[in-house]
């Protein structure tokens, strides 16, 4: 076997710049690929950047469709795992900083599911979507109230509305949460019942999923309903297409 020591092309992070790329050769096809997934290059420090504004997940995503396109070319990619590792979550004074960790992919887990065979397994893969400092449902809790904290902020009757809707939606999270612990605890006990023979998972058809709008239809309606010198927001009716919602419990914090 021929092991390549040396990578066509190299991901890693910098402490200043944030996500580089450096290549082995000047191939016009690595610029173009790198240029396409937003990566720019700087002639005084010989790489590829991207923009320093670019979020977590935009690099992420960057870095994989990069690294995917260079293998399907038969071209070898080495990136360093810190790339995986998103950055902490702001918080108030006197507030300790959440650790970050490399992300949980939800479809990962949903493709372990599809090989495991006892109750008890299940419930490991349940444990931790459930996890409290790292599970996928507290994470999304925490995303909407902090998406609900981002309305209220407008300060304006729209954004106190939607983010009240939002503080709903964050509490019907939490909601499901305690009922994914109680289907967690009651596999954790389960014998093992699986029969040999059973079919595997994927020939198992599954409920028919709700279909979400899109984002068009979504910008639509926002547009809509949205205020303007010819429909200021407090003359928002209900009967206009504005549902009001009723006062929700505050939902529980997650510890950090």
């Amino acid at each position: 076997m021929n092991l390549q020591l040396e990578p066509d092309v190299a991901f890693g992070v910098h402490p200043d710049l944030g996500v580089v790329a450096a290549v082995a050769v000047d191939r016009p096809f690595l610029d173009e690929v790198l240029r396409k997934h937003h990566f720019r290059y700087s002639e005084h420090l010989d790489v590829y950047l991207l923009p320093n504004d670019t979020p977590y997940n935009t690099a992420v995503r960057s870095v994989t469709s990069a690294t995917r396109e260079f293998q399907d070319a038969g071209l070898s990619v080495a990136a360093d795992p810190r790339i995986m590792l998103p950055p902490p979550i702001p918080t108030p004074d006197g507030v300790a900083v959440r650790e970050t960790v490399p992300g949980q992919s939800l479809t990962a887990l949903t493709g372990e599911l599809h090989e495991l065979r006892r109750p008890a397994d299940v419930a490991d893969v349940l444990e931790q979507i459930l996890d409290e400092h790292h599970g996928a449902v507290g994470d999304l809790e925490e995303f909407i109230d902090t998406a609900a904290a981002w309305c209220e902020r407008l300060d304006t009757p729209n954004g106190r509305e939607l983010g009240l809707h939002l503080r709903t939606i964050a509490h019907h999270v939490a909601f499901l949460g305690d009922q994914l612990v109680n289907v967690q605890l009651e596999l954790a006990v389960m014998p093992d019942v699986t029969p040999e023979n059973a079919p595997p998972l994927a020939e198992v058809p599954l409920p028919m999923q709700h279909e979400f709008p899109s984002v068009t239809h979504t910008a639509r309606f926002d547009a809509a309903v949205a205020s303007s010198p010819n429909r200021p927001a407090n003359i928002l009716a209900p009967h206009e297409g504005v549902a009001t919602h009723p006062q929700a419990a505050p939902p529980k914090r997650r510890a950090r």
